[in-house]
């Protein structure tokens, strides 16, 4: 057994890049791949996302560099999706980042001519979809003549996307004097025939799926109607106080629903899925690693090659349909030895899948009780209290002392305080904001329609910019458009009533001071 990266004998250059990074220990799957790999056997290693394969097969490849940088790539990976070939990519460039190994990313959604002029420059190794790895063999931009090792990450992944007669075309392009590295959370009877066709006696190395268990994630379900789920993600979240969350769905619509439900009750959520060009993803994958948005809410297939330690809390919207597919997400936190939470939101007929999750993966998913309205509320004040201690604290509010004397004057200091208290929690603005979150609004004048609008002030909106829009868009005056009241992600407008569907129908998808909006009639209560 392997219990530090300096037992298998790889060089300094990648033992200081692992340091750095900071790996400490070798996972199960890099203990049992990595002494065949370095060997220069072909590796069938059944594993899953979050379990530490991409050092398990990129340490060998790194390892294999060739004494002299020759014109064409040495090694090359395949992987199904854009988000995971970049993933791959940014860490075997850490993990070679000493060793003079450079590594390309090579995927559609991005110019081809700019990855034309970069493998024109000399690449190491490249990492890539197989659609526009085979546009670069047609193309002749990229030649495989010279490869001596090549690894299929997440094959069962290429099956399910329709991608395995693109792998077998590249592979055909690749010398047979090489090593051959294929990883798979399943082994369909495709991806074994693959391992027999085109590998040469592989070594079989399989992690158990109850070792893939992160020990450190705390896994627990909670019981409700479907119509309630939403009202239970918010709670939570309110209660739980994540860092940064990812929500899976089963489909693409499920995703724009829920995102677009969590942003119409306040939160600074973010939706990635299939349909999405790749720059939004991007964009999407940018604000969420930078805090922007604290909510990315997904699809399992658009979530992969996802790895961002500050993940605090992944949950599981929709039950994942295969026990594979919990494995895959719950692996999203938890990552670099920090500890993680992972919620399951279970409807009554769904415990059967529940328990078969628990017996395949040999895990045990605690039930327990979502929190009480009057939880939530006193969570939120807590943050606040909080929040006034650290601003005490770092005496950031000195430069008040003279209004707080004025205001102590005419009353009593506990009225002030509390009057602050309930500014901060934005007096009306959040009784307003309270009642999106517990269904929706109060109706307004009769003849006056309320509209929400997908855009805030964290997108530089003001409200004359509303106007315009609206004004321009729905051909009306602009002194026809009401009260409008704009917040951080999202905001809302009274027009009139006999006017609101032309404003939805005109308003709905256009571009506002650059981006997309969306507009509905604001719900109100029943």
């Amino acid at each position: 057994m392997y219990t530090s990266f300096n037992e298998f004998g790889i060089s300094d250059k990648v033992l200081i890049a692992l340091s750095e990074m900071g790996f400490e220990a070798p996972t199960p799957i890099q203990q049992a791949a990595m002494p065949q790999a370095l060997k220069g056997k072909d590796i069938i290693g059944q594993a899953q996302t979050g379990t530490g394969k991409t050092a398990a097969f990129g340490i060998p490849l790194l390892e294999k560099r060739p004494e002299m940088k020759g014109k064409y790539p040495y090694a090359i990976v395949l992987t199904p999706t854009r988000e995971l070939a970049v993933q791959v990519c940014e860490e075997l460039n850490k993990l070679g980042a000493r060793t003079g190994v450079y590594t390309l990313p090579v995927y559609g959604g991005q110019s081809i001519e700019l990855q034309i002029k970069s493998l024109k420059r000399g690449v190491d190794i490249v990492v890539g979809t197989p659609g526009r790895l085979l546009d670069h063999l047609q193309r002749k931009s990229l030649v495989l003549k010279g490869i001596t090792s090549v690894v299929i990450d997440e094959a069962d992944e290429m099956l399910n996307m329709g991608f395995i007669e693109d792998v077998k075309k590249i592979l055909g392009e690749i010398p047979a004097e090489r090593q051959t590295m294929l990883f798979s959370a399943t082994m369909p009877k495709e991806i074994l025939n693959i391992a027999k066709n085109y590998m040469g006696k592989p070594v079989h190395v399989k992690v158990d799926a109850g070792e893939m268990v992160a020990a450190k994630i705390k896994q627990v379900f909670y019981e409700v109607r479907e119509e309630d789920k939403v009202n239970a993600l918010t709670r939570l979240m309110d209660v739980e106080g994540p860092a940064l969350t990812l929500v899976f769905c089963h489909t693409k619509k499920e995703v724009d629903e829920v995102s677009g439900k969590l942003q119409q009750m306040g939160y600074p959520a973010g939706a990635i899925h299939g349909d999405f060009t790749q720059n939004h993803r991007n964009e999407m994958m940018r604000k969420f690693k930078n805090g922007d948005i604290d909510v990315l809410v997904a699809t399992d297939v658009a979530a992969r090659g996802l790895d961002i330690p500050d993940v605090s809390h992944v949950i599981n919207f929709s039950i994942p349909q295969y026990p594979e597919a919990y494995i895959h997400r719950i692996g999203r936190t938890g990552r670099a030895g920090k500890s993680g939470i992972a919620i399951t939101l279970v409807t009554p007929r769904q415990y059967g899948q529940l328990r078969l999750i628990e017996r395949s993966a040999k895990t045990r998913i605690t039930k327990e009780k979502l929190p009480t309205q009057a939880e939530v509320k006193k969570a939120r004040e807590n943050d606040l209290a909080e929040s006034i201690g650290e601003v005490i604290t770092g005496g950031r509010h000195a430069a008040f002392y003279q209004m707080a004397n004025a205001l102590i004057e005419k009353h009593s200091a506990e009225d002030v305080a509390a009057a602050a208290v309930y500014m901060m929690l934005g007096g009306e603005k959040i009784e307003e904001i309270e009642e999106v979150r517990g269904g929706g609004y109060e109706g307004g004048k009769k003849d006056v329609t309320r509209l929400f609008m997908t855009v805030g002030r964290k997108d530089k909106i003001r409200v004359e910019d509303i106007v315009r829009s609206i004004a321009a868009e729905a051909n009306i005056p602009a002194r026809k458009v009401g009260n409008i009241s704009i917040y951080d992600t999202f905001s809302f407008v009274e027009v009139p009533a006999d006017l609101a569907d032309r404003v939805i129908h005109a308003v709905n998808d256009s571009i506002v001071k650059g981006r997309k909006v969306k507009v509905s009639h604001a719900k109100s209560k029943r």
